[in-house]
C-alpha cells in the first residue's frame, strides 16, 4: 500500500522529477565548459625479491613471506607519500611547491599484489606525467639503500594523459541526469506531502467541522467571486433556515444537535447537483450558490429541497422525532446587483417564507420586485 502511495506521489509529481533532471544536465554541461580541465597520470611500481644467491635459496622464500604479509609494501608505500620524497621530486623537475598547488597525487596498493599505483592529478597533462614519474624515481633511488633483499622499480611509467579525468560530458550528464531523477523522486514525494499538509490546513480554515460544508466565510467568499469573474452570467443563492431547531439547539444533547445538521447536510447533497455549492450560514441555517440557474429553475430545486426536509429527523439514540421546519428564501442574480444585495434579496425573501407555514418557499426575481404569494410560492 505504502509503495503503491510514493508511486502515485511520483506520477502527480512527475514534471518535477523531470525538471529537476534537466536542470542537473544542464548545470552539468555548463560547468564541463568552465571548470579546467583535469588530467591524471598514473604510474605503477612491483617490489619483488631480488635475485637468490644458490647457497641461501633459504632468503628468497623468506623475502617472499614477508611480501605475503603486506608488511614491506605497505612500508613502500608509505614512503612514496612521504614529504621528503615529493620535495625531492619537485626538485628534480625544478618545480616550487607554490607552482604545484594544483596537483595532487594518492599512493595506494592493488589488492593482493605486491604492485604500488601512484595517481597524479592537475590541469597540466605532461606535468602530471612528469611528476609521477619523478616521484616515482626519488621512492626508487631512497628505497634502494634501505636493504638489499628487495628490488623496487617501475612496472609501467607515466604517461601524459590524452583524455580529461574530469569533466566528461557525457559521462557527466549521464550521471547528472541520474542524480536529478533522484533528486526530483524526492522532491517529488515532499512536495506533495506538503501540499497535502497545506491542504488540509487551509481546508480546516474553509470548512465547517460538524457538516463538512463550507464555512460562513468561505462560502460569502466564493459568492462574492463568482459575480466578480462571471458579472454577466445567471445565478441564483438561497438561505436554508431550519426553523425546528432553533428552539431546540440548547436542550439538545451537543451529539445529537449535530447529528441532525450531519443528516440535512446528506440531503442536501443529495438533492442538489454537482457543481452546486453548500455553505453553513448559522448555526441553525445553510447557504446554497446555484450557478448558471435562473429564478424559475431554483425554485423548483429548492421546493424538492423543502419537501425531503419536511421529513422528520429521528434520532433513535434518544429516542426523538424532530421537525425541522424549514423554510428558504432565494433570490436571482441580475442588473449587476452586488452580492450583498442578492444576499439582502435572498434574506428578504426568507422573510416572506416564514409567514407563509403552508409553502415556506420564496424566490425574489427582478421580474417580480413585488412581494407576490401566487407567483413566488
Amino acid at each position: 500500500m505504502e509503495i503503491r502511495l510514493y508511486l502515485q506521489m511520483l506520477k502527480r509529481g512527475w514534471w518535477v522529477i523531470l525538471l529537476t533532471a534537466l536542470v542537473a544536465v544542464v548545470a552539468a554541461l555548463g560547468a564541463s565548459y568552465v571548470v579546467t580541465p583535469q588530467y591524471k597520470a598514473v604510474a605503477r611500481f612491483i617490489l619483488n625479491p631480488k635475485n637468490v644467491l644458490p647457497g641461501s635459496p633459504d632468503l628468497g622464500l623468506w623475502g617472499l613471506d614477508i611480501l605475503g604479509n603486506q608488511t614491506v609494501i605497505t612500508t613502500y608505500m608509505e614512503v612514496m607519500k612521504s614529504d621528503r620524497i615529493y620535495l625531492d621530486a619537485l626538485n628534480n623537475i625544478g618545480r616550487t611547491q607554490k607552482e604545484m598547488e594544483d596537483y595532487a597525487y594518492e599512493v595506494q596498493v592493488l589488492p593482493n599484489s605486491s604492485v604500488i599505483e601512484l595517481s597524479v592529478t592537475g590541469p597540466n597533462p605532461e606535468i602530471t606525467a612528469e611528476l609521477a614519474n619523478s616521484i616515482g624515481n626519488q621512492a626508487i633511488i631512497f628505497t634502494s639503500l634501505l636493504n638489499d633483499f628487495y628490488r623496487f622499480d617501475f612496472l609501467d611509467e607515466a604517461r601524459p594523459p590524452d583524455v580529461p579525468e574530469s569533466p566528461q560530458p557525457i559521462r557527466d550528464s549521464v550521471l547528472a541526469f541520474g542524480i536529478g531523477l533522484l533528486l526530483g523522486g524526492v522532491l517529488a514525494i515532499v512536495r506533495d506531502q506538503l501540499m497535502t499538509s497545506f491542504d488540509a490546513y487551509r481546508r480546516r480554515f474553509q470548512v465547517d467541522p460538524i457538516t463538512g460544508v463550507y464555512n460562513h466565510r468561505t462560502i460569502k467568499k466564493i459568492l462574492e467571486d463568482e459575480l466578480t469573474q462571471n458579472p454577466e452570467g445567471v445565478l441564483s443563492a438561497g438561505v436554508i433556515e431550519l426553523g425546528g431547531l432553533i428552539d431546540l439547539e440548547d436542550t439538545l444533547p451537543t451529539a445529537g444537535y449535530q447529528n441532525i445538521l450531519r443528516q440535512v447536510t446528506t440531503t442536501l447533497q443529495n438533492e442538489l447537483r454537482g457543481h452546486d455549492i453548500i455553505g453553513r450560514w448559522s448555526n441553525n441555517s445553510f447557504l446554497v450558490i446555484l450557478p448558471k440557474t435562473p429564478g424559475p429553475a431554483a425554485k423548483g430545486i429548492f421546493n424538492r429541497i423543502s419537501t425531503m426536509l419536511s421529513f422528520p429527523v429521528i434520532l433513535r439514540h434518544l429516542d426523538l422525532s424532530i421537525d425541522l421546519r424549514p423554510y428558504i428564501g432565494g433570490a436571482e442574480y441580475s442588473l449587476n446587483i452586488t452580492p450583498e444585495e442578492l444576499l439582502e434579496k435572498a434574506v428578504g425573501a426568507l422573510e416572506n417564507a416564514r409567514k407563509d407555514k403552508a409553502a415556506p418557499v420564496y424566490v425574489w426575481e427582478i421580474k417580480n420586485p413585488f412581494w407576490n404569494t401566487e407567483v413566488q410560492k
